[in-house]
This record gives structure tokens, C-alpha cells and sequence, in this order.
């Protein structure tokens, strides 16, 4: 068994996740690099709350950015949490409720 360390930074990193628009910026820096502005149109929130939702995604090492002049580009940096949306799938198909 893993020292509790271990399960806590498990659980952030969950907790990050756990946000219906965190999973949809999540899933469209899949595909490319954004700007806050282009998450803002496709998410379908003000400015203010994707840069938080953003925050947090930043502080568990889930994305990441790059500055060009004036605009913000944010990445994915750790691609594999996408891999969690086809075991989530997978669970919701197991579910009997």
C-alpha cells in the first residue's frame, strides 16, 4: 500500500477534474493549444471564471501556458487525464442504477 501522501495528491488531482467546465477545457486543449479567449466561446463562460477554472488545472501540473505579446496560450501537459474520461465511460456502463 502507498504512504497517504500518495492518496492525497491522488484525491487534488481527482478534485481538479471533478468540474463539468474543467473537463470540457480539459478535452478541447486535447486537441490544441487555446487561448483563454477561445475556452471562454467554447465553454460558454465569462472570461474571469475560465481563468479560474484554469488556476486550478495549473496548480496540479494538468495544464500548462505559454505567453505570445498580449495573449495567453494554454496547453495540456499531461495528456494521459483523457484517458480518464474512457474509464469514467467505462464505469457509468457498469453502473445498474
Amino acid at each position: 500500500m502507498k504512504n497517504r501522501n500518495y492518496y492525497k495528491e491522488q484525491a487534488r488531482i481527482h478534485k481538479a477534474l471533478a468540474n463539468e467546465a474543467r473537463l470540457m477545457i480539459v478535452d478541447k486543449l486535447y486537441e490544441k493549444e487555446c487561448s483563454v479567449s477561445e475556452l471562454t466561446g467554447m465553454v460558454g463562460l465569462d472570461q474571469s471564471t475560465v481563468s479560474k477554472h484554469l488556476s486550478v488545472l495549473l496548480s496540479t501540473g494538468i495544464v500548462d501556458y505559454r505567453k505570445e505579446k498580449n495573449v495567453v496560450y494554454y496547453k495540456l501537459l499531461t495528456p494521459c487525464v483523457i484517458d480518464m474520461f474512457t474509464c469514467a465511460s467505462k464505469v457509468r456502463k457498469n453502473c445498474k442504477r
